[in-house]
């Protein structure tokens, strides 16, 4: 039997596409999947976040930390990370990239002997090579087709979202 986690990393305030949210795009996938999994769920977090809540000045900063290959510090993950066979890593996609608190995430842990299913919430870019990116920081055992979905259903459509999430989880074999 695995143990699945499911990883995410999610802003609210003003969002493109859906204006102002108190919960994030990624983060409504991210409680759906675990929910359907019973899987444990662990959202990434920034030890000192002091990311504007608007959409354009997030973006600058996005930019800039993306450019500089920054690691923000996050906060620590409470339970053992190698009980877990699978990981559902989930994100939005900035600038064609994982936000630069996933790359912090991911090198703190050995992926080794790990399956890292990967979901992505968008407003039209796509997983633009999220996937391939994270199978490069993180060195898994394998990494499964990923799931990218509009921010705005995620947000706003719920039950299309949630048999979005179940289609991909059944070709994911789970």
């Amino acid at each position: 039997m695995t143990k699945n986690l499911v990883v995410y990393f999610s802003k609210d305030g003003e969002q493109y596409g859906v204006g102002e949210i108190t919960e994030g795009n990624t983060a409504v996938l991210a409680k759906i999947i675990a929910a359907k999994l019973k899987a444990d769920l662990f959202e990434i977090k920034l030890k000192n976040d002091t990311y504007p809540k608007g959409y354009e000045p997030l973006t600058k900063v996005a930019l800039s930390e993306k450019k500089a290959k920054a690691r923000p510090e996050i906060e620590e993950m409470a339970a053992d990370f190698a009980q877990y066979d699978t990981v559902f890593l989930g994100c939005p996609n900035w600038w064609a990239d994982m936000p630069m608190a996933v790359y912090s995430f991911i090198e703190k842990y050995d992926w080794s002997d790990k399956r890292i299913a990967p979901f992505v919430t968008h407003e039209g870019s796509g997983m633009s090579g999220i996937d391939t990116k994270i199978a490069a920081a993180a060195n898994p055992k394998e990494v499964l087709n990923g799931l990218e979905m509009y921010g705005h259903i995620a947000q706003n459509q719920r039950e299309e979202a949630t048999q979005r999430v179940d289609v991909w989880l059944k070709k994911s074999g789970f």
